[in-house]
C-alpha cells in the first residue's frame, strides 16, 4: 500500500471514491433524497476547489494499492467549536471490500503525523451518530467521546458525534503499524 498526498490529477478518481464509500457508510442512515444529490459531478466540485486552492488549510492523503485508490482522508484546523482547539480529521473513506485490513489505520497515523506537525497537541473528529463501524473504529484507536453537535449541513441534518484524542501521540501510537 501506499499512502500520498492528494494531487489535482486525483480529482476525477477521489470524486468516484468519495461517493461510492459515502454511498456505502450511509445507505442505512442518510435520507433518500441524499442520494439523489450525492453525486460525482458534485464531489468533482468540491474536490477540484480543495485540491485547486494553495489557501486550504486542510492535508489530503489518498491510499492505493497497486494503482487503485482504496482509502482517503484528510485533516486540518477545527471548522466547528465542538472541536475545541485539537487538530481535526476531516475525514476518512476506506473501500468497502478493503475495510480490516489496516487502510483506515495508515491513513490516521499520516494525519495525526502531520496534524503533529502542524502545531496541534490533541487531535478530534466528527462521525454521524448510528455509523456503528466508524464509531468501533474510532474508539478501538482510543478516541474518547467529547461532544456532539447539529451538523446543518446543505442537504442532510444530522448528529454528529465527536470523538477526541487529548494528546495527539496516543493516536500516533494507536495506529503504528
Amino acid at each position: 500500500m501506499r499512502i500520498r498526498p492528494a494531487v489535482t490529477a486525483d480529482v476525477d478518481a477521489i470524486a468516484r471514491f468519495h461517493v461510492e464509500s459515502w454511498r456505502h457508510a450511509y445507505r442505512d442512515l442518510a435520507p433518500p433524497a441524499v442520494f439523489d444529490i450525492m453525486t460525482v459531478e458534485r464531489r468533482r466540485e468540491l474536490w477540484t476547489r480543495l485540491l485547486s486552492s494553495d489557501a486550504t488549510p486542510l492535508h489530503h492523503l489518498v491510499a492505493e494499492i497497486d494503482g487503485i485508490l482504496v482509502g482517503i482522508g484528510g485533516a486540518g484546523a477545527a471548522n466547528h467549536i465542538a472541536y475545541g482547539d485539537r487538530g481535526r480529521i476531516s475525514l476518512l473513506y476506506v473501500a468497502p471490500d478493503r475495510h480490516r485490513q489496516g487502510i483506515g489505520s495508515r491513513l490516521m497515523h499520516d494525519l495525526a503525523v502531520w496534524l503533529e506537525g502542524a502545531g496541534h497537541a490533541s487531535a478530534a473528529l466528527s462521525v454521524v451518530e448510528g455509523n456503528a463501524p466508524a464509531i468501533a473504529f474510532y474508539a478501538k484507536l482510543g478516541g474518547r467521546r467529547a461532544g456532539s453537535y447539529q451538523d446543518a449541513g446543505p442537504v442532510w441534518k444530522s448528529t454528529n458525534l465527536v470523538y477526541a484524542w487529548d494528546d495527539i501521540k496516543d493516536l500516533i501510537t494507536a495506529t503504528r503499524a
